[in-house]
C-alpha cells in the first residue's frame, strides 16, 4: 500500500479527492532515514505518520481531560508538573497535604496513569510556567 493510499485510509477520505506532495528537504531527510534503517521510504513514511497520528490523538485526548478538570486539580496538576512535592503544593494552595494527595489521586485516576511521574511524562511538552 503507497503512501498516500494509506493516508487515505487513515483520513477516511475516498481516494483521488487529495494529493500530497512533501517538499525537497523532508524528502531528503525522509530518503536518508530509510538508508539508514534499510527500509523502503514508503513504509518509514507511513511508520512516522502513524506515530505523529497517534501522538496528537493523545494530545487531543489530554486536552480534553485537562477541560475537564475543575480550576484546583488544573492548579495541582501544573504544580506537579513543575515537579512540586504535595508538601510544596499544600503550602503554595494554603490546603492540607491530605486535600493535595486526595487530588492527586482524582487526577491520576482522571489520566489513566498510576504516577506522578507518568503524568509529568505525559504532559511534559505542555507549558506550565505561567504557574510558578
Amino acid at each position: 500500500m503507497s503512501l498516500r493510499q494509506k493516508l487515505l485510509q487513515v483520513l477516511s477520505r475516498p481516494a483521488g479527492k487529495r494529493n500530497y506532495e512533501l517538499d525537497r528537504p523532508l524528502v531528503d531527510a525522509l530518503k536518508q532515514l530509510a538508508d539508514l534503517e534499510e527500509r523502503p521510504q514508503e513504509e518509514v513514511a507511513a511508520d512516522l505518520l502513524s506515530v505523529a497520528l497517534e501522538q496528537r490523538r493523545a494530545n487531543e485526548d489530554n486536552l480534553k481531560i485537562w477541560r475537564a478538570l475543575s480550576m484546583r486539580e488544573q492548579q495541582v496538576t501544573a504544580l506537579i508538573c513543575l515537579s512540586y512535592t504535595n508538601r510544596q503544593i499544600a503550602t503554595r494552595l494554603t490546603i492540607s497535604k491530605d486535600t493535595v494527595k486526595s487530588h492527586v489521586r482524582s487526577i491520576l485516576r482522571k489520566f489513566d496513569v498510576h504516577s506522578k511521574a507518568e503524568l509529568s511524562h505525559i504532559l511534559a511538552k505542555w507549558d506550565f510556567s505561567d504557574w510558578r
